[in-house]
């Protein structure tokens, strides 16, 4: 069987760009049972309620859901159970020291397969208040106006 090139996305928790602005992001491995990877494989995750949390010297992801394999036996695994994230020893420090500051969280932004490997993005965030989120998307409003405007003056030069 060939092995796997490239990133093949699983799934993306797009509510934590609105909900949070993004600090710093980093690559972790995860540390996963074999039921795990087949329903990864199938292309079935969660990562809406997830987050990370360090404790002592490692790095575990919280709330993360990967439904139990079709196929699976009694080696089943646990829908929501905790997973330890493989990081480097600098990077965990760095993310301790920044996440006991007031309102920082780490949050998951995207599980996928990085050459056959199980990877997870994730994120040092700081929540937005309600009148960012506003703020964000009247600015996403704004810029995609622009476009459209600028793409139809286009349209009427090269038509004439």
């Amino acid at each position: 069987m060939a092995k796997e090139k490239g990133r093949k996305l699983i799934a993306q928790n797009k509510k934590a760009r609105h909900d949070y602005l993004i600090i710093d992001t980093y690559e972790a491995g995860l540390v996963l049972t074999g039921t795990e990877v087949k329903s990864l494989r199938q292309g079935r995750a969660s990562l809406v309620d997830g987050f990370v949390q360090l404790d002592g010297q490692e790095a575990w992801l919280h709330n993360v859901h990967v439904p139990e394999y079709s196929q699976g036996t009694w080696t089943n695994h646990s829908a929501r159970r905790k997973r330890k994230l493989l990081l480097h020893r600098a990077e965990i420090d760095k993310l301790e020291s920044k996440s006991g500051e007031t309102g920082h969280t780490i949050v998951p932004l995207a599980l996928y397969f990085k050459d056959g490997r199980a990877k997870v993005e994730i994120a040092l965030a700081k929540g937005k208040k309600e009148y960012d989120k506003r703020q964000a998307l009247r600015e996403k409003q704004d810029r995609r106006e622009t476009d459209r405007a600028i793409a139809a003056v286009k349209r009427r030069q090269r038509g004439a």
